[in-house]
């Protein structure tokens, strides 16, 4: 028996040695296990020597592995018993069973021989039977056969006389295709019997066949002929064997020339569009120009087709052609785009020319239009999305842009604040529909967007990135803190001063809302829709990192409201310097009543409040009173020094009192003045009025006054005490900062003596008065 590839179990394997050893012992065998038999594996070889193994046994094993080996081959001893015993019955039983089918044989086969003999018999006399049948017909077949092939000859006889009469017939009824086919079918004979027998009938089916030529050439250049029926006149010339090789530039201009027919007009663009309410939507509706756009390019198609069969050799100028017309529809789909387009005129658009690239690609498949139709439209639709955050970019500057405050109802219409909200929308609002536009691309089953799917996410994530980046620099731009190019300059050009400012503060509480509310929505909207993409590869990083944008604009935020301070105190300060520049301080008169620069001051600062309560919310902090604060001390000191200085009557000794002055503010606690601006009212305009103070305070250090001059002053100081308290919510600085402008205006004074209080009171008690009837508290 042989031996199985597969792996046995150890019955099987002892099965097999049994019956190798007893059917067919290999006496070759015993020179292989002879190298073996000193050994106690050589137990199961043909040499195996008794004495020789128990001595090895003996010499190699102790009494309790003799015991244990003992065990052993009793055990396989009875199981070999076994496996025989198995093995006689099995085969016993085999051999009953072929006793049995040979018997059965033997009985069936009886009489078989008899029954052959006797078809054999039957089979020789249906021979005999048949071939006398054909003998008696075989001369009545034979004529058969030659008036058969006689009436056949006689048929293509008259097919050559008729020919000439057929062609006629065809030409008239311009069937050119049933011409040629008449035509062809009896080259043949002329070629053999056209000089002799036929020569009439070849002569006036070649003149007629002429006739067809000359009508074929013309078929094939002519304009009003459609691309099918040239490109069947140029496959029948050819199997007239005309040299239509030197047509074969001429028709490929043809169909160059037809490439201007098959590209998308502008008409054609705007009569697409989308069936919303279709279960398939973004579905083309079959408007007339574009089922005969769609008949054009089927022709078109045909005509490849047959130029293929034609010219075999032309597959290259076909896939120009081809990839000629693709590039030509998705550069008009390029210029589409850049204007405001839905997303489902651009499905409807992409439909008709993936249409067309799949017509094309059944007829000229190795072109590979669709691959090659995937690299053109990456570049459209990354316009497309650029294009459409370019035109939410442009609602959103259109929204600040609103703001006008050029006219005297601007307080009571609210225009900072209704630009503010104007712009919020546009920010969150249209980044929510651009969101919307762009899942229906990602939705749409069209093999071409399915293919760039993962390249619409990521430029969609880009896109945010670039438009959160672009939109920093176009509040830098509309707040002047960078200088515009030519085309931007009517963003900020033809606004005021006043617009400027207020539409910087709008700027920055636009860039807390865009931090804290627009980019975490925009952030939760794309991890839901717009998850996935890697078509940019991992390796440059996430597209979309809401982190950095949140820094940008939390920055600019910062950036803009100190520059709306800097901008509001550099108008006030300019107030001031005229203020200050403008009398001769050192022939001022004796003063009669608070100077008019305060009323414009305060106009200032109301207009300043007005823009802040628009567009900032209160603060939730208490005002910072004098006796909260740390230089109460210093500021009592500072009044009590000065009172001691009304008291004085002469000039030396109220110089000696500046000297006093100096040392008690040696020993002021420090008051701190200038500190970070928060998104409040109240911090806004304190910011803004400390700003002042101090640019106040250096203005009367550059002068010099008389008495007058520094009692001018002096009044104009006390009176601010009263309506800035009522504006500003850190009054302990605004004391100390006003003190600070008198002290100074005292250092610069040569005779610094002080108006007597109740005259300082009179004066400042009328201009109150005057200045609440002027100003009526507002609930």
């Amino acid at each position: 028996m042989g031996t199985e590839d597969v792996p046995l179990d150890d019955k099987a394997k002892r099965m097999r040695d049994l019956l190798s050893s007893f059917y067919s012992p290999d006496p070759s065998s015993t020179n292989d296990a002879s190298s073996n038999h000193g050994s106690l594996d050589a137990i199961d070889t043909t040499s195996f020597d008794a004495d020789q193994y128990m001595n090895l046994l003996i010499r190699k094993s102790n009494l309790e592995a003799l015991l244990q080996r003992h065990v052993e081959m009793a055990a396989e001893i009875k199981n070999i018993d076994t496996d025989l015993q198995m093995l006689v019955y099995e085969n016993y039983n085999k051999f009953i069973s072929a006793t049995d089918a040979i018997k059965r044989m033997k009985s069936n086969i009886v009489g078989m021989e008899t029954n052959m003999d006797h078809l054999l018999d039957k089979i020789m006399s249906v021979q005999s039977k048949s071939d006398g049948v054909n003998t008696s017909l075989f001369e009545k077949r034979e004529h058969i056969e030659k008036l058969h092939r006689t009436r056949n000859l006689l048929r293509k006889v008259q097919f050559i006389y008729d020919l000439p009469v057929r062609l006629e017939k065809c030409i008239k009824s311009e069937a050119y295709a049933d011409a040629v086919k008449f035509y062809t079918g009896a080259m043949p004979i002329f070629k053999a019997y056209g000089d002799s027998s036929f020569q009439d009938c070849k002569q006036a089916s070649e003149e007629a066949i002429a006739i067809i030529v000359k009508n074929l050439q013309g078929k094939l250049f002519s304009d009003s002929e459609s691309i099918q029926a040239r490109a069947e006149a140029a496959v029948l010339l050819k199997q007239l064997n005309f040299p239509v090789d030197s047509l074969q530039a001429k028709l490929l201009e043809k169909l160059e020339q037809s490439l201007g027919d098959l590209e998308l007009k502008p008409d054609e663009i705007e009569n697409v569009s989308v069936e919303s309410n279709d279960p398939k939507q973004g579905e083309v509706s079959d408007s007339i120009p574009i089922a005969a756009h769609e008949g054009s390019v089927l022709g078109f198609a045909e005509a490849i087709r047959a130029y293929r069969v034609i010219f075999p050799d032309s597959e290259g100028q076909l896939t120009k052609l081809a990839q000629d017309l693709v590039v030509k529809h998705f550069e008009t789909t390029q210029q589409y785009v850049k204007g405001r387009i839905s997303s489902g005129s651009l499905l409807g658009v992409l439909r008709i020319i993936w249409t067309d690239v799949l017509l094309m690609d059944e007829v000229l498949s190795e072109a590979v239009l669709p691959g090659f139709s995937l690299e053109a439209a990456q570049v459209a639709l990354k316009q497309y999305v650029a294009s459409t955050f370019s035109y939410l970019l442009r609602d959103i500057s259109d929204a600040l842009l609103r703001v006008n405050v050029s006219s005297k109802e601007a307080a009571e219409e609210l225009p900072l604040q209704v630009a503010l909200e104007a712009s919020k929308k546009a920010v969150l609002q249209g980044s929510m529909d651009v969101l919307l536009d762009f899942r229906k691309l990602l939705d749409d089953d069209l093999g071409l967007l399915v293919e760039l799917r993962d390249f619409i996410i990521d430029w969609v994530q880009e896109g945010f990135q670039d438009f959160f980046s672009a939109l920093d620099d176009r509040f830098l731009l509309l707040s002047g803190r960078k200088s515009s190019s030519s085309q931007d300059q009517d963003l900020t050009g033809a606004h005021g001063e006043k617009v400027l400012a207020g539409l910087v503060l709008v700027l920055a509480q636009l860039s807390v809302f865009i931090e804290q509310t627009a980019v975490p929505r925009i952030t939760e909207e794309i991890a839901a829709s717009f998850s996935g993409g890697g078509g940019r590869g991992y390796e440059n990083g996430p597209a979309f990192v809401p982190g950095e944008i949140c820094r940008i604009f939390r920055s600019a935020g910062e950036k803009l409201l100190l520059h709306y301070t800097k901008m509001r105190t550099q108008k006030v300060s300019t107030l001031l310097r005229k203020r200050f520049t403008t009398p001769n301080w050192v022939k001022h008169k004796e003063p009669r009543e608070v100077h008019m620069f305060v009323d414009l001051f305060l106009q200032e600062l109301k207009e300043i409040g007005s823009e802040v309560r628009q567009i900032l919310p209160q603060g939730l902090s208490r005002k910072h009173r004098r006796s909260d604060s740390n230089g109460s001390t210093a500021s009592s000191r500072s009044n009590q020094l000065r009172d001691d200085k009304m008291t004085r009557s002469n000039t030396q000794r109220a110089r000696s009192q500046l000297l006093e002055t100096h040392l008690a503010k040696l020993f002021k606690q420090k008051v701190e003045i200038f500190t970070k601006v928060e998104y409040t009212q109240e911090s806004v305009v304190t910011t803004i009025v400390k700003l002042c103070l101090k640019s106040l305070q250096e203005f009367a250090r550059l002068q010099t006054f008389n008495r007058s001059g520094f009692q001018q002053i002096q009044l104009d100081i006390q009176f601010l005490r009263t309506p800035l308290k009522e504006t500003v919510e850190d009054e302990a600085a605004i004391d100390f900062l006003l003190d600070e402008v008198i002290v100074a205006a005292s250092e610069r004074c040569l005779d610094p003596i002080p108006l007597e209080p109740p005259i300082l009171d009179r004066l400042i008690q009328a201009k109150l008065a005057k200045w609440k009837e002027q100003n009526p508290v507002t609930p």
